[in-house]
């Protein structure tokens, strides 16, 4: 567990969030691209279900075995299609997933040293992770975008990809909490051209 001693010494933290496929991690790459530290919460949630590891056991006893590929990885694809049909499933899957993810977060934070920090939350508008940022950056698109990313890399159906839009904070509730905006329904280089300016920003207030 971090300590709130620890928590004071992290640099400037950014919380970096948007709706599914907006383009978050383009963003931080691009962010990483300038030196900028990351930390990646989608990155560590899927560390914290690896093989061994105490939360994929207990994911097996919620969801069984169809959850678990044969080589004994966790199916993800299999537990978003259960948990988006199932409200009180997704929250008692994030039970189990968030104090870890949270502790993890700030362990690699409180190390990972920078003159800021992009800390990557997809769901940081419902996440208690909102507290402990500095600054909230959303990657904004359109909805419309959002189901057409999805249809070429995660859903399978458009009503499938459109469920899944619906579990998550609205566009309107982001950039309700948002310091900074990143438009990225346009060419990369539009995109890349707003992380250069709100990266001197962040140097500048750290």
């Amino acid at each position: 567990m971090v300590t709130d001693e620890q928590l004071d010494t992290i640099p400037l933290r950014v919380g970096l969030t948007g709706g599914i496929a907006s383009g978050k991690s383009t963003v931080a790459d691009m962010f990483a691209d300038l030196g900028a530290t990351i930390i990646d919460t989608d990155v560590i949630a899927r560390e914290v279900v690896m093989p061994g590891q105490p939360a994929l056991e207990e994911i097996r006893g919620l969801f069984g075995e169809a959850v678990i590929h044969d080589d004994g990885t966790l199916d993800r694809a299999a537990v978003r299609k259960l948990v988006f049909a199932d409200e009180p499933l997704r929250e008692r899957l994030e039970d189990i997933l968030h104090p870890r993810i949270r502790d993890e977060t700030f362990r690699q934070a409180s190390e990972a040293g920078g003159d800021y920090q992009i800390i990557v939350v997809p769901l940081l508008a419902e996440s208690p992770l909102r507290d402990y940022v500095d600054r909230i950056l959303v990657v904004d698109c359109d909805e419309e975008t959002q189901v057409r990313r999805l249809l070429n890399r995660d859903a399978e159906t458009e009503e499938q990809a459109r469920r899944i839009l619906a579990a998550q904070a609205s566009r309107a509730e982001r950039l309700a909490i948002a310091d900074d905006v990143i438009g990225n329904d346009a060419d990369l280089e539009a995109t890349r051209a707003q992380v250069a300016a709100l990266h001197e920003i962040y140097r500048s207030l750290a």
